[in-house]
């Protein structure tokens, strides 16, 4: 019993090993499949990550863009060593604006697709400028009366602060031999495929083992959500097994989601399926109606097709036999004194129609002892009516004779039926009495709020889940599905 125990934890322990490297290789994914687009908020908050990973997406610094960065950084170097007004620092800012002016006319943005963020730079530099062109902004803005008038060491760090940072948000990415952007996420990926393939194959393994009519294309299907840790495309699709293993693994409790995720799915089919399969059945009836198989099959006139018996017992015939001795040797006893008394208030009304019993009751004592013959009488009556039926149904020729009379009763009755005028008459009023039910009964299936039916069923069955369910189940249910 320990070993089993301790077997069921360590394969609880691989697998929530398991489901936290493949967590892990999930964040992997996702941070690869959203570099391009948050690249912007990387290099601002992890600037140290997009240095190590620009690499290996194939992205390096534009070279228009980092040589107009580099221009800003020896035009402060400069000032800081001649002055603002030396002939060197104007050379420098003169650079500048024609580094700006090609900036804006050759647009070195466009192959990262970031035309938004010069349109942003050069925005900036209107409103601080408070011009409406862009290159004349530029043009003021690295001049050396406009540094010398607003002071440069103030202008430079509005331009560091607001400006630099879109600037240095541009990139180049390289293009591999067969046109598309270069990405060497696959060798960061391929460490961890090759686990899953191993593991894939192990477990496989042990189940082809397990089940041995299972071919290895089965038994690797056994688990076909892995398959998607495998394929080196739609990466994305490895949240499936990563959910899976997290719940499999007790690391996630995923049963209220699956509940809401049944909910939705059966509350969606319910009410359709409910009005098809009603409707359905309504339709059938209605046409056996019309061909005459309804009052064929209740006559027994004929049979529309084998009948099949499966213990040679006429179950009709059993079933009213069982309630007849019901109702004679169980029912009736209980009830005689109400039956009893039923039978003498009708005799007692009898009696007193009678205009000679009434004149009689005027002599002394008569009406003493009509109460008392109405009792016995009534009591008499009832008792002879329930022998005669407990000998009718002991009695086999009085069974016979019962019998030949409801058949007979059976064949009047079907004679009747099937003259022509109370056949369709009939078969007219059904047909129609069932289109009223689909129309009324019917429309109120597809009114009445199934969410609540299945809350209700599902409530239902967490109770007699959390009756039945013993300790370890779910540990238990890790280990089968190995």
């Amino acid at each position: 019993m320990s070993d089993s125990k301790s077997l069921k934890n360590n394969k609880l322990w691989f697998e929530r090993v398991m489901a936290i490297i493949a967590t892990i290789n999930l964040c992997l994914v996702l941070f690869n499949l959203s570099y391009i687009s948050w690249r912007d908020r990387y290099l601002q908050f992890t600037p140290r990550i997009v240095i190590a990973y620009d690499p290996l997406k194939g992205i390096e610094p534009h070279r228009e863009t980092e040589k107009y960065l580099n221009t800003i950084d020896a035009l402060k170097n400069q000032i800081n060593k001649t002055g603002l007004q030396s002939p060197e620092v104007e050379k420098k800012l003169a650079d500048l604006r024609r580094l700006s002016v090609e900036m804006i006319v050759n647009n070195p943005f466009a192959s990262a697709n970031k035309s938004g963020t010069l349109e942003k730079i050069k925005n900036q530099m209107r409103v601080h400028l408070k011009q409406d062109s862009a290159k004349t902004a530029f043009e003021i803005f690295w001049s050396q009366e406009y540094l010398l008038q607003n002071g440069w060491t103030k202008e430079l760090m509005f331009f560091n602060q607001q400006v630099r940072p879109l600037i240095a948000t541009n990139y180049y990415r390289r293009i591999g031999e067969n046109g598309d952007y270069i990405d060497y996420f696959w060798l960061i990926d391929l460490p961890f495929v090759c686990i899953f393939a191993v593991e894939l194959l192990i477990r496989s393994f042990y189940i082809k083992r397990r089940y041995q009519s299972f071919s290895w294309l089965n038994a690797i299907l056994w688990r076909w959500y892995d398959l998607f840790l495998l394929i080196p495309f739609w990466r994305w699709l490895r949240v499936i097994p990563v959910i899976i293993r997290l719940d499999q693994a007790e690391i996630l409790n995923l049963q209220p989601i699956r509940q809401q995720i049944h909910l939705g799915i059966v509350s969606n089919f319910a009410e359709d399926l409910t009005e098809i399969v009603v409707v359905r059945v309504i339709n059938q009836v209605q046409g056996s109606i019309h061909r005459g198989e309804l009052f064929s099959w209740f006559l027994q006139k004929e049979k529309l097709r084998p009948y099949i018996d499966i213990n040679n017992v006429n179950e009709v015939e059993a079933i009213a036999a069982i309630l007849v001795q019901t109702i004679v040797y169980q029912v009736l006893p209980k009830i005689q004194p109400e039956l009893v008394a039923i039978l003498h208030h009708n005799l007692e009304g009898a009696l007193n129609n009678s205009p000679v019993y009434r004149n009689l009751q005027n002599l002394p004592g008569v009406a003493k002892i009509q109460t008392q013959l109405g009792e016995q009488l009534a009591t008499q009556i009832t008792t002879n009516l329930y022998n005669a039926l407990v000998s009718t149904v002991e009695d086999p020729v009085a069974a016979k004779l019962f019998s030949q009379l409801l058949q007979r009763f059976g064949e009047a009755l079907g004679e009747q039926i099937q003259q022509k005028h109370v056949l369709l008459e009939l078969q007219v009023l059904l047909v129609d009495f069932l289109e009223e039910i689909k129309l009324n009964y019917v429309e109120r299936l597809s009114q009445e709020d199934f969410k609540k039916i299945l809350e209700q069923t599902t409530r239902l069955k967490s109770r007699q889940e959390n009756k039945m369910k013993p300790t370890g189940v779910r540990s238990e249910r890790v280990a089968n599905n190995n």
